[in-house]
């Protein structure tokens, strides 16, 4: 009863993200109710692996007590202070200090935002005031990639280059230009890795010369591209682009939302890719979920240039929540709880997901396989030479999911086929197996869909 009376309240009130709003009214809510480690129960009672960590968020899992615990006794204490005044508070300074200690290179200054879609429009705001305090104010002109994913806010949104996050929203903006993505299973220039580098290394020198060197200001990347469908850069690609963005005099932006805090294995992919980014987003992973928050790091220059150019003027940006003490005492605890085995255990299970997810190959919809550590998809067509997607008609997104979540499994279904992975570090082996066993199971039940059997090769 009480299920039903959500169901209805939910349809008649709560606006869902990135959903068909009348889509989801005849469909209505899944209410989940509990959650410990990497399980996730519904209100019904039935229990799913979380596959996707929530929303590529709940690194940790769900559950940790030392983690509640934080959050209560910062409530207690001081539920809340402001950054404004040059006031503060001790967990949000520490958390600062200890995530400086750990990021890239130089990467010394930490704004702390809500998510990572506030985060990303922040660079953009520090970016522009950047130049502005080099006195070189035309260069405002913002590069991404094609099939990259920068937040759904009104600027990130157009940075983002996927079509539903453009299409009625009068995106992107005239300053938000594109270069093709590195997506080696589909790229014109084959599945070499150096052609692959060399390809998108021309393609932003010439995005940059068309648009002119003094007027580009800044190149945005993930160091494995998320919401596009979890696409692996060859090794040395961040390293290309982030050198060239030096020859060049752009700045480089790496967006480690979802590839932050032990997702592809170590606290952050950049280090992994051997690069020093000019500033770097996170969010996600930095409270495992468990409260929002989000941060913008910033390099020494990037820092001290806009800290001298206002000299001693404010500098006009600023959030009331940014530095909130209850979810930077959460974020300390979870960095606690990644340095004390988490990070760990991801590595072992990243590797045993990976190894499990490649033995699918030889299914007959598996067309490709990609991923690094507990960051993975699955790629399925009908026709493996060529390459064919899922027709439209079979749905995959809404089919998939439903069948992988009635098999006890939660995977991110991606409307073009592919299926994504990215499973709290806590998982066990047992668990990582499982999650392989129902993936298994939900193909098998795929390749019976009449619509999918009339077209495979």
């Amino acid at each position: 009863m009480l299920s039903n009376s959500l169901i209805e309240l939910d349809r008649a009130h709560l606006v869902h993200p990135v959903a068909s709003y009348r889509g989801h009214e005849q469909a209505g809510v899944r209410v989940l109710k509990s959650a410990k480690g990497a399980t996730v129960t519904d209100a019904s009672g039935h229990q799913m692996i979380d596959g996707f960590a929530g929303l590529w968020c709940v690194n940790a899992g769900y559950g940790h007590d030392s983690i509640v615990e934080a959050a209560a006794r910062q409530m207690r204490e001081l539920p809340y202070a402001t950054g404004y005044f040059s006031l503060g508070s001790e967990p949000a300074i520490r958390l600062a200090a200890e995530l400086a200690d750990r990021a890239p290179g130089d990467l010394n200054h930490v704004y702390f935002t809500l998510g990572g879609s506030d985060a990303v429009d922040s660079t953009v705001r520090f970016i522009r005031y950047y130049y502005h305090a080099l006195g070189k104010p035309t260069k405002d002109q913002f590069i991404s990639l094609e099939q990259g994913y920068h937040g759904s806010s009104t600027v990130g949104a157009g940075l983002t280059a996927l079509p539903v996050f453009h299409a009625g929203f009068g995106m992107p903006l005239d300053w938000q230009h594109k270069i093709p993505t590195h997506y080696a299973y589909r790229n014109p220039v084959g599945t070499d890795p150096q052609a692959i580098i060399a390809a998108s290394v021309a393609a932003l020198r010439a995005k940059v010369e068309e648009l002119g060197a003094e007027r580009v200001a800044a190149f945005y990347a993930e160091p494995i591209q998320g919401s596009g469908g979890v696409l692996v850069p060859p090794t040395g690609w961040m390293k290309a682009m982030r050198d060239l963005c030096s020859e060049l005099d752009i700045l480089f932006v790496a967006d480690e939302v979802i590839t932050g805090f032990g997702r592809t294995g170590p606290l952050f992919a950049c280090s992994e890719d051997g690069i020093v980014p000019d500033l770097m987003t996170t969010a996600k992973g930095l409270t495992s979920g468990y409260v929002p928050m989000g941060a913008v790091f910033m390099s020494e220059k990037v820092y001290g240039t806009i800290a001298d150019g206002a000299g001693a003027s404010a500098i006009g940006h600023g959030y009331t929540y940014s530095a909130h003490p209850v979810s930077a005492a959460v974020g300390l605890e979870v960095l606690r709880l990644y340095e004390n085995g988490l990070l760990e255990n991801g590595v072992k299970a990243g590797a045993r997901l990976m190894a499990g997810l490649r033995n699918l190959r030889s299914h007959p919809l598996v067309g490709d396989v990609r991923g690094r550590g507990m960051l993975a998809a699955v790629e399925l067509v009908v026709d493996k030479e060529r390459k064919t997607p899922l027709p439209a008609a079979a749905e995959p997104a809404r089919r998939i999911f439903d069948r992988a979540w009635n098999n006890g499994l939660v995977i991110r279904a991606f409307g073009n086929g592919v299926l994504g992975y990215a499973p709290p570090l806590c998982c066990t082996d047992g668990e990582i197996d499982a999650i392989i066993e129902r993936t298994r199971r939900t193909l098998d039940q795929t390749l019976e869909d009449p619509d999918v059997r009339a077209v495979l090769a």
